[in-house]
């Protein structure tokens, strides 16, 4: 009897277990390439009395800790905004899904209303330099690769899993060779598009460089897609100075650096005009807004999506 009015006791000083919301914004797109994750929006959850905020980082990533005293079928409605994409309110009607949440953009006539022709952006390529002594650059390898999944599918037995052991999941390796006598150095693998958050590398055998390299990715939720990308080296000595050539979907480039890049510029023929755009510190470009993020291995992912007047041609 002491011992069951015992373990009664310590149930009631047990302390509900606090629920928290996991989640990835990125743009809706019919084409899983041009799902890009969405930094900077606005996460309102209302929670009876509370209203709790936050905003998506660098990979579009939120979340969430809701208070204790919220009831698990208590409805929690979350208001998702961004200047450049349309309002979406929407019920977490469950407490263990992943939230992969698709905003749809803003036409960009109603962004900020142009007149006339807009102004072609063409032939885009990235200029950088080292402060290390590099080898003769034959050239750069760029490559992308999808790992279609399905979010919110419990694993089966025997079937890859995601960390927690929860959700279905893909794998996928993908490999670059550089060709007899050359080495790749400076490999970037990066996800570009896709509920990033919700994705892993498994293997890296590619940040060592070599003459060949490969990745093995773990995508557990809908349909992510990665970069790989390397330049190109022979067995000569030469100068630091790199290009490098950003993917481009839509109106957003994407490209990834080495962290050491320094004297980063943009060069672009705009309306068939040759132009160096020096990107500078604060990333600035008239004819786009960019962001950087760190990736692994002391690399920066960049990110450009053009301004209202300009399209890439």
């Amino acid at each position: 009897m002491f011992l069951a009015l015992l373990g009664m006791a310590s149930a009631c000083r047990r302390q509900p277990t606090q629920v928290v919301l996991h989640g990835a914004v990125i743009r809706n797109s019919q084409d899983p390439s041009r799902q890009a994750p969405i930094a900077g929006v606005r996460v309102a959850a209302d929670c009876g009395p509370r209203t709790l905020l936050t905003r998506t980082d660098a990979q579009g990533s939120f979340t969430l800790a809701l208070p204790t005293s919220v009831s698990p079928t208590s409805p929690v409605t979350l208001h998702l905004r961004h200047p450049d994409y349309e309002p979406l309110d929407m019920q977490a009607t469950s407490r263990s899904e992943l939230y992969v949440v698709r905003l749809v953009p803003v036409p960009r006539e109603q962004r900020e209303p142009t007149h006339g022709q807009a102004t072609s952006i063409s032939n885009v390529s990235v200029r950088y330099a080292t402060k290390v002594p590099v080898l003769v650059e034959v050239g750069t390898r760029v490559q992308t690769f999808q790992v279609i999944n399905h979010a919110n599918v419990l694993c089966k037995p025997g079937s890859p899993c995601s960390p927690d052991g929860r959700w279905q999941a893909k794998q996928a390796v993908i490999g670059l060779d550089a060709g007899k006598g050359n080495q790749f150095r400076n490999a970037r693998l990066s996800c570009i598009a896709g509920p990033c958050p919700f994705t892993r590398v498994l293997r890296d055998d590619f940040s060592r460089g070599g003459e060949t390299i490969s990745a093995t990715v773990l995508n557990w939720s809908d349909t992510a897609t990665f970069l790989l990308q390397a330049e190109v080296v022979h067995s000569m000595l030469s100068e630091a100075a790199r290009v490098s050539y950003p993917v481009i979907f839509g109106s957003q480039m994407s490209f990834s650096l080495p962290g050491k890049a320094d004297g980063i510029c943009v060069e672009a023929e705009l309306n068939s005009s040759s132009i160096v755009f020096p990107l500078g510190p604060n990333l600035n470009l008239s004819w786009a807004d960019c962001s950087m993020r760190d990736e692994r291995g002391d690399n920066r992912m960049y990110r450009c999506e053009l301004k209202p007047g300009f399209e890439f041609r």
